[in-house]
């Protein structure tokens, strides 16, 4: 590990080391400092799980500030049950594979649980993809969000021939979406979105949120599973 990044992970996880050592009552001073750095370096092993506990209680805290506006979908953008009182946020582009490859892992979750809200936030980070995701959200005002979205994997690429094949799949008013497409109301929710990521330090798809953790990437289901069933304790601002 290059010496600047290892100075500045030190630095950064300091303050769960006092923690587990029993050390809270120490200053931030120079010989605090150096004892850490000292008792880390001859303990390298507990590098990796310092520093995946602070990220951890780092995310917890930027999702906390974000309260329950992050949970709250565009009118319609859900999947499962749309009144349920457990809920996993997907953010998701049409033109990853890997946000298609999670969709089976979705489905089962949704399968199994009767209580479980699937809020789908459009994250459309690749080439082409805002499209899609300008017409999903249309299709979600007509009440088509989960047949375009679900018909879209099925046709991706996004090109303007798939994602319109999928707008007519799902059975949407290509006119009044086309409309709805550059409205404020769905210019506004990508923004949204963009900005909910990058607190979260999301960059790339698909990246969830369950049981008040948030994840990255192609996690799999038990993983999800995981999340969902054993919520993450509430830390304090």
């Amino acid at each position: 590990m290059p010496e600047a990044l290892r100075n500045t992970l030190l630095t950064a996880i300091m303050a769960l080391i006092f923690g587990f050592l029993g050390a809270a009552t120490w200053s931030y001073s120079g010989l605090a400092d150096a004892r850490t750095q000292e008792f880390l370096l001859k303990n390298p092993d507990m590098l990796p799980k310092m520093a995946e506990a602070f990220q951890a209680q780092e995310s917890q805290k930027r999702l906390a500030d974000l309260g329950e506006e992050v949970y709250t979908p565009f009118g319609g953008a859900v999947r499962g049950n749309p009144n349920g009182s457990k809920v996993l946020v997907k953010f998701t582009d049409y033109n990853c594979g890997y946000c298609e490859a999670s969709l089976a892992d979705v489905d089962r979750l949704v399968s199994e649980d009767p209580d479980l809200k699937v809020v789908i936030r459009e994250f459309p980070l690749f080439d082409g993809s805002e499209e899609a995701a300008r017409m999903a959200l249309a299709a979600a005002k007509q009440g088509k969000f989960e047949a375009f979205h679900l018909a879209m994997f099925e046709r991706s690429p996004v090109t303007p021939e798939s994602f319109e094949a999928a707008a007519i799949a799902a059975g949407i008013d290509l006119e009044q979406a086309k409309a709805d497409m550059r409205s404020d109301a769905v210019t506004i929710e990508l923004a949204k979105n963009f900005t909910f990521a990058q607190t979260l330090g999301f960059d790339g798809t698909p990246a969830w949120i369950a049981g008040g953790k948030t994840l990255s990437g192609a996690v799999g289901y038990d993983a999800l599973k995981q999340a969902l069933e054993t919520p993450a304790a509430t830390t304090e601002s």
